[in-house]
């Protein structure tokens, strides 16, 4: 697991209560992501869609890698 600093730790119960403030920083690029902690545990991630579809395109260079060496 990574290292996540304070500021991008958000509780479920503030997600609620700051949901469109949090998205717009977040799809702003003003936050790289916000990690929402329910009952002292990391439950989900929130990317805006650049970070995401670069995340995506790694995914899939990783998966034509893997296949090519499954091959040989």
């Amino acid at each position: 697991m990574g290292a996540y600093s304070q500021e991008e730790m958000y509780t479920a119960t503030q997600m609620v209560r700051n949901f469109s403030a949090i998205v717009s920083e977040v799809s702003e690029g003003k936050r790289k992501r916000a990690i929402i902690v329910k009952n002292n545990r990391f439950e989900a991630v929130l990317l805006n869609m650049q970070e995401y579809e670069r995340m995506q395109e790694a995914v899939e260079i990783l998966e034509r890698i893997y296949a090519k060496t499954k091959r040989a």
